[in-house]
């Protein structure tokens, strides 16, 4: 399952700033959507309490979660919102433990017995303890942080690679010690420090984790965290509907945030780039005009993208005769050279791909001056 932190880690990227209705918005787009969890804010957020109930009204199915420190003031904040979740956060690594707690390794665990039976006690229905900084911290006493959370009583472990250092085998690995040291709902958090996040994501889902963070566009501190259109792109269309995820619906939903937080989506940007079903390369035109799979992993129509094929200075005989033939124009296989030296030398001269209409010009130029020779 996915948990989506968009309004949460997402909103804690440099100079994002949701508004309430914006955060109505994309709570009730990601429920119909079919994200399976939303981590709707951190406790002590003034709009947290009406987001909150506006959430329940139009957010289906979806587990409605608050994230948290480890404080008991926060932690009776939070008992006194109901969310259906309360995810608790807590650093295992010693420089964490020492540098922003001021503690030591038995006075941690001491915290976390007081503060998830706390959370229990005050009838959270569930309570999860992220363990934060966890590919920095000693594997021994991270799992021991673990099972002290689950003997206090918390339902599942979300481990955070909190600044992005583990490549996807390491990731692997990092899961399976956690599943066979008797963490048995673990969940993923994976920073993009390295460009690794939806990697990292997806691995950890194979390897046994119960859910993974996602954020729309990937929003999140510094590089963010893996994004929720390419982690649903896989699970949807790698795995072939191994989960059910809208993708037209988290496609909109990437446009509407990109805009909301001021970030443009890039062309080439996996899954919601407005270029990535562009081509214009002789061979793979003409490879996508015979069979689009040839060179597409997925149907453009899956994530509501347009398939459009150029000519230009890549371009070879193939691709030039299918783009004329699109047009209604036929060219004499004597007269096809020159046609492709004309498109190579104006589209080079342009610095782009041609449009329709200026190959159609090229096509009268050309078939003026064959008339009059």
């Amino acid at each position: 399952m996915l948990i989506d932190t968009t309004l949460r880690e997402g909103e804690q990227a440099y100079g994002v700033y949701f508004d309430p209705p914006t955060k109505a918005h994309i709570a009730r787009e990601l429920a119909r959507a079919g994200v399976e969890e939303i981590e709707l804010g951190w406790v002590g957020q003034e709009e947290l309490p009406g987001l909150l109930d506006q959430a329940r009204g139009h957010c289906g199915k979806a587990h409605l979660s608050l994230w948290s420190p480890m404080r008991e003031a926060d932690v009776r904040r939070a008992a006194g919102l109901s969310p259906d979740r309360l995810n608790l956060g807590v650093p295992v690594s010693d420089r964490h433990i020492r540098l922003r707690l001021g503690l030591d390794r038995p006075r941690l665990l001491a915290l976390i017995t007081r503060e998830v039976g706390r959370a229990v006690s005050l009838g959270l229905p569930m309570v999860s303890v992220g363990l934060e900084d966890v590919t920095r911290a000693d594997l021994d006493f991270a799992l021991e942080a673990a099972r002290t959370a689950l003997s206090a009583g918390a339902r599942r472990i979300r481990i955070a690679d909190t600044v992005g250092l583990a490549s996807p085998l390491e990731m692997a690995d990092l899961v399976r010690a956690f599943i066979e040291g008797g963490v048995p709902c673990l969940a993923v958090h994976c920073h993009n420090d390295f460009g690794m996040a939806t990697a990292n994501a997806v691995t950890a889902l194979a390897a046994g984790a119960e859910a993974v963070d996602v954020s729309v566009l990937g929003l999140g501190e510094r590089a963010g965290i893996a994004a929720l259109e390419e982690v649903c792109a896989s699970l949807e269309l790698r795995e072939k509907g191994r989960r059910a995820y809208d993708l037209h619906r988290i496609g909109a939903l990437c446009r509407f945030v990109a805009q909301a937080a001021g970030r443009a989506i890039g062309p080439d940007k996996s899954v919601t780039g407005g270029r990535i079903f562009s081509c214009e390369t002789g061979l793979h035109v003409q490879g996508i005009k015979e069979s689009p799979a040839l060179f597409e992993p997925f149907p453009a129509e899956a994530v509501g993208g347009r398939r459009v094929l150029s000519v230009g200075k890549k371009s070879g005989r193939g691709a030039v005769r299918f783009a004329l033939e699109g047009l209604g124009l036929k060219c004499p296989p004597e007269a096809l050279p020159d046609m492709v030296q004309r498109v190579r030398s104006t589209s080079a001269r342009l610095g782009r791909p041609l449009n329709r209409e200026e190959l159609k010009r090229l096509a009268r130029s050309a078939r003026s001056e064959i008339g009059s020779a």
